[in-house]
């Protein structure tokens, strides 16, 4: 794969399993990881969306299956990793792309002690559970391995300077421990963990007006190229850290607010 800053990064038959990756960064990480070779099983509850992305996949020469996985539901996620074991024989890298902030996703913005419990619940579910949950599903399938594996979890800006968003910042402040104690578990069989945690991120337009001290968004691929170092040999004797890719916001927040 060959960025437009020059990177190449090379996964020729390494196996891929993405969560969240119907849009945004999940889907373009697939894209990228396909074109650096590897074997992309893409996983959302929207399950056109990532169909198509499979099949796109492999229009332009690349290997890629979807499957529709509702993180919410431990039987859903392990029938997601039986596929890519069926499919592509195992399991190297685990992508938690799955997330997102419930107000958002119900269009309900009501105020934290308003906010109804299933909103509570899916903001926990989605992006701290689901993570736990997919984590333990590949674990078993990355022992195997003897290069052992990498599991990514994606944390937010949000855990680092605080939101009202109480059950977004919470979950996503809860990648940070899930990511520790998978680093610690899996250090006998070569796993490791590493917690990637964005700043504004152009996925949307508003993120351009989040203030930082560098005084710019990351491009999408900015994030996703660091997840994909991260998983790569580069990167093997990181484990059990978090690392932001946030244009300095985490430190700017007090001073721009």
């Amino acid at each position: 794969m060959q960025s437009k800053r020059g990177k190449i990064m090379e996964f020729k038959d390494k196996r891929v399993i993405v969560s969240g990756a119907a849009l945004g960064m999940g889907n373009l990480i697939c894209r990228q990881f396909a074109a650096a070779g590897a074997l992309v099983t893409a996983c959302d509850i929207n399950f056109e969306a990532v169909e198509t992305l499979a099949q796109e996949i492999c229009a332009a020469g690349g290997s890629a299956i979807a499957v529709r996985t509702d993180v919410e539901d431990y039987d859903s996620i392990q029938a997601a990793v039986d596929a890519a074991v069926e499919e592509f024989g195992g399991v190297d890298y685990l992508i938690n792309f799955a997330g997102g902030a419930a107000t958002r996703t119900f269009q309900d913005f009501a105020p934290f002690w308003e906010r109804k419990p299933r909103l509570l619940e899916w903001g926990v579910n989605v992006n701290l559970r689901g993570a736990l949950y997919f984590s333990r599903a590949v674990f078993p399938e990355m022992m195997k391995n003897p290069g052992g594996g990498v599991i990514i979890g994606i944390g937010s800006i949000d855990s680092e300077t605080g939101t009202n968003n109480v059950e977004y910042g919470s979950s996503k402040a809860g990648i940070k421990g899930l990511i520790k104690a998978l680093a610690v578990t899996g250090a006998p069989y070569n796993i490791r963990a590493v917690c990637v945690i964005p700043g504004p991120v152009l996925t949307r337009a508003n993120m351009a007006t989040m203030p930082t001290l560098l005084g710019h968004a990351a491009e999408p691929d900015e994030l996703t190229e660091f997840v994909m170092y991260m998983c790569s040999d580069k990167a093997r004797s990181i484990t059990g850290s978090s690392h932001l890719v946030d244009s300095g916001r985490a430190c700017a927040v007090p001073l721009l607010k």
